[in-house]
């Protein structure tokens, strides 16, 4: 019997999964009463008050490759990035000082770009023409600085949350959606609808801490969801470092430390004209466990299916993301008004959202 238990014991410990007993989606405990706009609102306000240093994600690491340009589009502003023969991150205006040709479409030749329609180069320092932007590469994601845009104070470097000290197990996603950063955030802001509208991925989930004045933190207990009957469970907590970043953090559970990041970074509108968001999510996952080691081997097959997590809940969160946008935009342009706290349901059936499918 001590051999069984010893066993059990080291199972336990090697095998992150517990046995939970679902609640059937209708039987949840409603969290509409929790989940009060103002309060929202009011962390909403909270977090886009905070100093960006005019810093924007636009690529993960992995995306911005040697031996080719990159091109994006920020705020309406369009860049383009490289690396040099060392590896380091470069970026700057797409349109060549010449005549205007787009530098994502030139050929790299010794660290610099040469462009195709007639051979000017750009090696990244600045010319009367022709200046950079200051980049940077924190080794998961790729950030430009454009002071013109942010026009806040600006920065030496990104102000980046606290990470694993060991970041090779992460994967990124990235997704486009018809919102603003704002409405990005304010989805993170709203803890409280993960079981209602992710039921495949989170159950048991209870916002235990919701933020003061002195403390603009999220806490919450959660199970995240790998079968009908099996869950991870553990405590987290939500931040905002910047006006355009939200963090989930584990506290306790398996994978303490562990992060994930969601960024916000504007991009051009639509042919519609209506704002345009990318959200790119960093999954960076750690483990006091042995057996974590082997992840290290296993990213080739961990980074699809960490990815395919991310698409599956943003798939979700940016109809809500959406919707607010166009409740947003549609109510301020019948009539321009200042938010006033609602601490009761919504009066306005427009508010009303879509139920999930409780299958996922």
């Amino acid at each position: 019997m001590s051999r069984l238990r010893t066993v059990a014991d080291r199972a336990r410990k090697s095998i992150p999964l517990h046995l939970f007993s679902p609640t059937p989606w209708p039987a949840q405990q409603p969290t509409y009463e929790q989940a009060r706009p103002g309060l929202i609102e009011a962390a909403l306000k909270s977090a886009t008050a905070q100093p960006s240093g005019n810093w924007y994600v636009f690529a993960p690491s992995r995306d911005v490759r040697a031996g080719k340009p990159f091109g994006a589009t920020v705020a309406g502003v369009e860049i383009v990035a490289w690396r040099d023969t060392h590896g380091v991150l470069h970026a700057g205006p797409r349109a060549c000082p010449h005549l205007g040709a787009d530098l994502a479409t030139a050929r790299m030749h010794e660290g610099a770009l040469l462009c195709r329609w007639h051979g000017l180069r750009i090696d990244g320092a600045p010319t009367p023409r022709w200046s950079p932007f200051p980049a940077h590469d924190d080794g998961v994601l790729c950030w430009v600085r454009l002071d013109r845009v942010g026009n806040e104070t600006p920065t030496d470097t990104p102000i980046l949350p606290a990470r694993p000290a060991d970041t090779r197990v992460h994967a990124v996603a990235t997704v486009t959606g018809t919102c603003e950063p704002d409405d990005i955030i304010a989805n993170r802001l709203d803890p409280w609808h993960g079981s209602w509208f992710h039921p495949y991925s989170f159950a048991n989930l209870r916002v235990t801490r919701t933020p003061t004045p002195d403390d603009d933190r999220f806490l919450l207990t959660v199970t995240f969801r790998v079968g009908p009957r099996l869950g991870v469970p553990v405590e987290a907590e939500f931040t905002c470092p910047d006006p355009r970043t939200i963090v989930m953090r584990i506290l306790s559970g398996e994978g303490v430390g562990s992060v994930v990041e969601t960024h916000a970074t504007p991009v051009d509108p639509g042919p519609d004209g209506l704002a345009r968001t990318t959200v790119t999510e960093a999954v960076i996952a750690d483990s006091t466990r042995p057996g974590f080691r082997a992840a290290h081997h296993a990213l080739p097959l961990l980074r699809p299916l960490m990815r395919h997590t991310a698409l599956r809940l943003w798939r979700d969160d940016l109809t809500y993301a959406e919707r607010r946008y166009r409740q947003r935009t549609r109510r301020d342009a019948r009539t321009p008004q200042t938010f006033t706290a609602h601490y009761g349901p919504s009066s306005d059936p427009e508010q009303d959202a879509t139920p999930p499918d409780p299958l996922g």
